[in-house]
């Protein structure tokens, strides 16, 4: 009895070693999950929000052809607004679906961002299916476009923790009258 007296404190040792390295283990584990999912989540929403801006570009870029057409924006290819409705029409319903994975996973300033980004690009759309000939008030709606834009990447990069970017307000020559 005694030698296992004497044995005893080392046994005890062992298990609580033992127990010690089993709960680090179960710590490290928990922390790596908790990281991996963070960072798989991060991976998307960063997917969902180059989604939806590439889709809402998509209609963007048709409104400055048409707008081309119109004589508005010196867009290098104009397009008509009959040929444009189609693809205005396949852009919104791309655009749709987008917008709600965005919803989904976006943060409120992001959501917000986006929300008063598509607000500006409707504007736009409406301007370009009145026929409306007024290359000053195409340039407004250009400018809240480009500043609504830049505020939907602002808020995407502090929602990802990304470091800022380009404003990406390249400038543009007006439609001259004459």
């Amino acid at each position: 009895m005694s030698a296992f007296l004497q044995q005893l404190p080392a046994l005890i040792g062992v298990v609580i070693g033992a127990l010690g390295s089993y709960l680090a283990v179960v710590r490290g584990d928990q922390v790596r999950f908790r990281q991996e999912r963070a960072a798989r989540w991060e991976e998307r929403r960063l997917a969902v929000y180059g989604d939806y801006a590439r889709a809402l570009k998509k209609s963007v870029n048709l409104t400055y052809r048409v707008a081309a057409h119109l004589g508005n924006d010196p867009h290098p290819h104009p397009l008509s607004p009959a040929e444009a409705e189609p693809l205005l029409a396949a852009a919104t319903d791309g655009r749709d679906p987008a917008g709600e994975a965005l919803i989904m996973l976006g943060s409120r300033d992001v959501v917000e961002r986006a929300r008063e980004w598509v607000t500006t690009v409707m504007d736009m759309e409406r301007f370009m299916r009145g026929g409306t000939v007024d290359p000053d008030a195409w340039q407004d709606l250009l400018e809240r476009q480009r500043a609504c834009r830049e505020r939907y990447y602002t808020a995407v990069r502090e929602d990802l923790a990304l470091p800022p970017g380009h404003p990406a307000l390249w400038p543009t020559r007006p439609v001259s009258d004459g």
